[in-house]
């Protein structure tokens, strides 16, 4: 009996040792947030002004605080979306989550996304994302800040994905 709980104890050492080095040892994840802010030179900010000034408009029509425009780290990861969304030929909120959690993590108390594609005013698609409760519902939000990626892709389709958050 003591030389079969010898051989297991020393079997379960050995496995022991064997399965993990300091090598191979689980390691904490940074996740890394850091972007290029000059993404955010890539929005048509002219359309970007025109779709602020309606969706402020709404909001002071229900006594809410106007937005204020984040043409920096808002605007840089929803440039960064745009531009994937074009690399995908597609309308999504992939990845959402990592936007989010990079400007909560610059100190976003909350945040938003609304997401279009192929409107060529920004009255068309400002009145889309009304006519859509769950588009409005973000516009509508307890939020201070947003930011606009606002690109046309190679045939001149419009890609836009509008950040919001609160600070």
């Amino acid at each position: 009996m003591n030389l079969l709980r010898t051989s297991l104890l020393a079997m379960v050492l050995c496995l022991t040792l064997a399965s993990c080095t300091k090598d191979e040892t689980v390691q904490d994840l940074e996740t890394n947030y850091t972007i290029d802010l000059s993404l955010a030179d890539k929005t048509d900010w002219q359309m970007a002004n025109k779709i602020l000034t309606l969706i402020n408009d709404h909001r002071a029509s229900l006594q809410l605080t106007p937005l204020k425009m984040d043409r920096s780290l808002a605007s840089a990861y929803a440039v960064s979306h745009t531009d994937y969304m074009i690399a995908e030929d597609q309308l999504s909120h992939d990845n959402y989550a990592q936007r989010s959690q990079a400007l909560i993590e610059s100190g976003a108390l909350s945040v938003g996304e609304n997401v279009a594609l192929g409107y060529t005013s920004a009255e068309a698609v400002v009145n889309a994302w009304i006519q859509s409760p769950t588009h409005k519902a973000v516009i509508e939000g307890d939020y201070s800040h947003t930011g606009f990626g606002i690109v046309q892709d190679f045939r001149g389709t419009y890609y836009f994905t509008n950040m919001f958050y609160l600070d």
